[in-house]
């Protein structure tokens, strides 16, 4: 059976579950549970802490997990990325009170509060500042008007939270984070695993494409094919109307209104769009 860590909270919890839901697995039936059986699939999903879930991950007690990659930055155990996931983007940066510090050397002797010691004693070494942690869990923006540190290190998604604590950014990210799939570190992979993976791959791309339909005069389907040329090639078949075809492509989800008007420019018509809700490659 096929043991995966998903979190149990936070902003990755709620789009890891639809993922999986979407990828043909057992959604939780309560925001209590802590395992979810999935005997369809010969699969058991562990509701864990999402800082945990590397540390099992990389134990081999769990097989593959979904977790950030600041969190398994921080962690610090031999676990690698297996798929990017496409959710909960963020990045993690210094702040400081606003006009204060100009570059990230001015931090040099400063007190710097963050809940991700890790990532940021090995940035600091990188750059070659000397600096005091102040570790703290969670709620870091502040620590400077509380008077415990100079400046943070926090994990930004707007930078609405660090506004409004009367900070700014300094310098360029440490990190930039996202949603992943991770594995043990050199662990061999499995049938299951492989499964899992591209059950997940196929969401991802069935999130990014959509499926257009259109009829187009013969003489054009050379530039139509070129306006959506799918991922292989578009399945292009003759009309009972004399002089016409239909074509089918997929065509990326975030361009697709832009070519819809470029096919009615070129005297495309009936242009229908699809949306996709599995797809394997």
């Amino acid at each position: 059976m096929l043991r995966i860590a998903i979190p149990n909270k936070g902003q990755l919890s709620e789009p890891a579950r639809q993922m999986l839901v979407e990828a043909g697995y057992k959604r939780s039936r309560s925001a209590r549970d802590l395992v979810i059986h999935d005997t369809d699939n010969d699969v058991e999903f562990f509701l864990l802490r999402p800082r945990d879930i590397a540390t099992y991950v990389a134990s081999g007690t769990l097989d593959l997990g979904i977790t950030g990659r600041d969190m398994l930055a921080e962690s610090g155990v031999a676990a690698d990325e297996v798929l990017a996931l496409g959710f909960a983007p963020s990045t993690f940066r210094l702040a400081g009170p606003v006009g204060k510090f100009e570059s990230v050397a001015d931090l040099h002797g400063a007190r710097l509060a963050t809940s991700y010691p890790e990532i940021l004693a090995t940035y600091l070494a990188a750059v070659g500042v000397t600096a005091t942690l102040v570790p703290l869990d969670g709620a870091v923006e502040n620590a400077v008007r509380l008077g415990v540190a100079d400046a943070v290190a926090d994990v930004v998604d707007t930078g609405g939270t660090l506004r409004a604590a009367g900070l700014e950014t300094i310098g360029d990210p440490i990190i930039e984070s996202e949603a992943l799939l991770i594995r043990r570190h050199a662990a061999p992979a499995t049938p299951e695993t492989d499964v899992f993976i591209r059950r997940l791959q196929g969401v991802l791309t069935a999130r990014t494409y959509v499926l257009v339909d259109y009829d187009i005069p013969l003489d054009q389907v050379e530039a139509a094919c070129a306006l959506t040329p799918g991922l292989e090639s578009p399945t292009v078949s003759p009309l009972h109307e004399h002089g016409w075809a239909a074509v089918r492509a997929v065509v990326p989800k975030a361009q697709v209104h832009r070519v819809m008007d470029r096919l009615a420019d070129i005297g495309g018509r009936g242009i229908l769009v699809t949306a996709i809700s599995a797809c394997r490659l």
